[in-house]
């Protein structure tokens, strides 16, 4: 298949296009430094010529809660649009397990807005709730820290590995539509401030945590909210096993999970 992929320069987008090339799909790349802006349209029409799917794993940029909003409606709208004129047999979009329960939120406010065109648009569609990345802790943890102290909100997550949810989006993108599909979790609950300890210590990085609900998320994201819901597709690798690729002598294993920041997020 020909697959286009938005987003194709950032770190899912990156490991999404490895697979689909693996499988021995024609893969275009979508992504502003290769000539192709979503927020204008321009390059749009010509990158999906003869697209047959699309997958959707661009990130919005961390700025206000009106203007994440804005930002994602016009690169789905015209993302949308070209894909019609196009004639793209099959959208898919990955989006975050648990944005409808958060409210305040800009990037989820922006990751629901992409939901709601999606459903709502001319395209065939799959979306794909994912839980947070394994690496979203120590990233949490760099935003805010200062001096050596890093304040962290303690989260309960079910944290998945950044190649199990791009082996899932090449999957996915290959088949048929499916709507919405299941929420895509790893297998293991985890604390947020434990997991960002135990990334930035096999790492080498000496931080001192802060847990706080004061910081970049608050209380409304506390308990379950975050976890996936019943019937969830559990992918196998652990956080345990994602932290051994983390150690120095390991370091080309390591991901950032920008897709699913929170405040920019």
């Amino acid at each position: 298949m020909r697959i286009a992929v938005a987003g194709a320069t950032g770190n899912i987008g990156a490991l999404t296009v490895a697979g689909l090339e693996r499988d021995g799909h024609n893969v275009v790349r979508i992504s502003r430094s290769l000539g192709v802006d979503l927020s204008t349209g321009d390059g749009l029409d010509q990158a999906l010529t003869g697209v047959d799917a699309v997958i959707d794993v661009t990130n919005g940029p961390a700025t206000s809660y009106a203007e994440t909003v804005a930002y994602f409606g016009t690169a789905t709208r015209n993302l949308l649009a070209a894909g019609e004129r196009a004639g793209v047999r099959h959208h898919v979009l990955l989006s975050i397990v648990g944005i409808d329960r958060v409210e305040g939120n800009a990037h989820y406010a922006g990751k629901r807005e992409q939901e709601r065109l999606v459903a709502a648009g001319p395209l065939p569609w799959t979306i794909v709730p994912a839980t947070q990345f394994h690496d979203f802790a120590a990233m949490v943890a760099g935003w805010t820290e200062r001096d050596g102290v890093a304040t962290i909100a303690p989260l309960l997550v079910q944290p998945i590995a950044p190649q199990d949810v791009a082996d899932i989006l090449v999957e996915i993108a290959a088949g048929e539509p499916q709507g919405r599909y299941a929420d895509v979790a790893g297998p293991e609950p985890q604390d947020l401030v434990d997991m960002a300890r135990r990334t930035n210590e096999t790492r080498g990085h000496k931080v001192k945590l802060v847990p706080t609900w004061s910081a970049i998320f608050g209380p409304a994201m506390a308990g379950t909210v975050l976890l996936p819901g019943q019937g969830a597709r559990i992918a196998p690798t652990t956080f345990d096993e994602w932290l051994a690729g983390q150690r120095p002598d390991h370091t080309s294993n390591s991901h950032t999970s920008a897709e699913l920041r929170p405040a920019s997020n």
